[in-house]
């Protein structure tokens, strides 16, 4: 190390030169204790570069509170960067979430408008056709039941779908309720007979499942029952 390579790596400005007063002052003091290191005690160049560090040391002591004030600085204004690139990245992120969220608000009012539209198009379902309905809905699988009830749900808020004891009126549902039910269960059945809403098994659990699941599909048979019961009386008093 010598004073003509200290200089030019202090010139650098491309990344490869000195990072902080610290590193000079090493290499700086590097270069005395080369000096002393490599000559005798008595020599000339030994002598005075022992006498140049301590003078320099000296110096640097003096220098050294600046020196402590430039750092302190220095990080704090790394730590403010950091801080402001930190603020932009969430802004950022709260404009995306913005846009998303306004981009899905506008996708819902155009699957509501759909829908309307769908049902304004759907056309009146049959009573045989609803009896049909609810005859199928009787052969779904546990699961199955599960989601045609949570279908129903969707378009009435009051609707348990989850209850032990389901009261399904068929003549209340909308044509749109009605025809996705009829898809739905036309789905789920497809491929599979008559009897395939059982639960197989041979522990004692399958078996209460099967008997609740019995119960819940009773209660909705008996619901469509009385229904087209009632639409009989009507049709018959006119």
């Amino acid at each position: 190390m010598d004073f003509g390579t200290i200089e030019k790596k202090m010139d650098v400005k491309d990344g490869t030169g000195y990072k902080n007063v610290r590193e000079i002052y090493a290499d700086v003091r590097l270069v005395f204790k080369n000096a002393m290191k490599y000559n005798e005690p008595k020599d000339d160049v030994h002598v005075m570069a022992k006498t140049l560090l301590e003078k320099f040391e000296e110096k640097w002591l003096q220098l050294l509170p600046k020196v402590a004030e430039e750092e302190k600085r220095r990080v704090e204004e790394d730590l403010e960067a950091k801080s402001n690139m930190q603020r932009a990245r969430e802004a950022a992120y709260a404009k995306m979430a913005r846009d998303v969220s306004n981009e899905l608000y506008e996708f819902d009012m155009h699957l509501k408008n759909l829908r309307e539209t769908v049902v304004q198009k759907c056309r009146k379902m049959s009573t045989e056709e609803k009896k049909n309905l609810g005859t199928a809905l009787t052969q779904l699988s546990p699961e199955d039941l599960s989601r045609a009830l949570e279908i129903v749900a969707e378009t009435n808020p009051g609707f348990q779908a989850t209850a032990q004891e389901v009261d399904l009126d068929i003549d209340a549902q909308s044509e749109y309720t009605l025809w996705r039910l009829r898809v739905f269960v036309k789905d789920s059945l497809k491929g599979r007979g008559k009897n395939c809403g059982g639960v197989s098994g041979n522990n004692d659990n399958n078996d209460d499942n099967k008997k609740s699941n019995s119960k819940r599909k009773r209660e909705i048979c008996d619901a469509i029952v009385k229904t087209s019961v009632k639409r009989t009386k009507k049709l018959s008093s006119l």
